[in-house]
């Protein structure tokens, strides 16, 4: 959070120290006449920030491998909210920002987190990591996600009515899982944190002076020596605006993290899904 916070801080000083040149003729230096103002728009925001209400449903299946172990070895795959008690809903909330460089240029910060806790009697052993976790007992599990990233577009189609665009996207995604068997004071604790790129798309259409919609993708696919998968992250939006600088709207967001690694700190596979409605203010100017 402290580096999502930095990141938004430095983006605003930078574009408050851009000198206001483009208001001079650059031959002359005299003052260049007002420019004609566009209807406010998505298309036409100089900046944004967004806070959204999430009502998600998670789906989370992984498998925590033993460390040191004979080639093969794995740990047993369990579903996180049916084997292990964790809630299949969350209500969250998201905040997110945009800076638009310039007119076909945009930068996109978000952040999102989600923490979950559940206990749950085992029917079946558990290899989780380093512990067997043995059936009959209560395991207490907590599975941690955050995801912080930056995303810069370039729209190529650019008009009034229309803007699509593509770029680079950075996430930063961290993952922490704990599992213990209180009774029997076993325990084990795993988490992976690493940067990866996306391809971002941005898609907008400005409807009307009051209506408008917007949809994104970021993809990534990933095959190294110890690392595969797959992520996505999509959104889709409708919105209208009250004021010129107040929009509300509601819209669908979906999360999918697919991903093996072999070693490291958190061997093993992660198969998750966050989906869900969300409802949203944006205040913009």
């Amino acid at each position: 959070m402290r580096l999502f916070l930095s990141t938004v801080s430095a983006v605003v000083l930078a574009t408050q120290a851009v000198p206001a040149l483009a208001d001079r003729d650059p031959y002359s230096g005299a003052p260049l006449p007002p420019a004609k103002r566009e209807p406010a728009s998505p298309i036409t925001d100089h900046f944004y920030i967004r806070a959204a209400y999430y009502n998600y449903k998670l789906n989370t299946n992984f498998r925590v491998d033993p460390t040191n172990a004979p080639a093969g070895t794995t740990g047993t795959p369990v579903n996180a909210e049916n084997d292990l008690g964790l809630a299949h809903r969350q209500q969250k909330g998201r905040v997110e920002f945009m800076f638009r460089l310039r007119e076909r240029s945009k930068m996109r910060v978000d952040y999102y987190e989600t923490y979950r806790s559940g206990n749950q009697l085992l029917a079946n052993d558990i290899v989780f990591g380093n512990e067997t976790f043995p059936a009959g007992q209560t395991v207490a599990t907590e599975f941690d996600l955050q995801q912080f990233d930056i995303t810069y577009t370039y729209s190529f189609i650019h008009n009034s009515r229309f803007e699509v665009g593509t770029g680079i996207a950075i996430y930063f995604l961290q993952i922490d899982a704990t599992g213990q068997v209180p009774a029997q004071n076993l325990r084990q604790e795993v988490s992976a944190a690493s940067p990866f790129p996306a391809l971002p798309l941005d898609l907008t259409w400005s409807i009307s002076s009051r209506w408008a919609a917007t949809a994104r993708a970021a993809f990534l696919k990933v095959n190294h020596h110890d690392l595969s998968g797959r992520y996505w992250d999509n959104h889709a939006d409708i919105q209208y605006r009250w004021v010129p600088n107040f929009v509300v709207g509601a819209g669908w967001a979906s999360i999918r993290t697919d991903l093996t690694r072999v070693g490291g700190s958190f061997p093993g596979v992660v198969n998750m899904t966050i989906k869900g409605p969300e409802l949203f203010v944006r205040f913009s100017y």
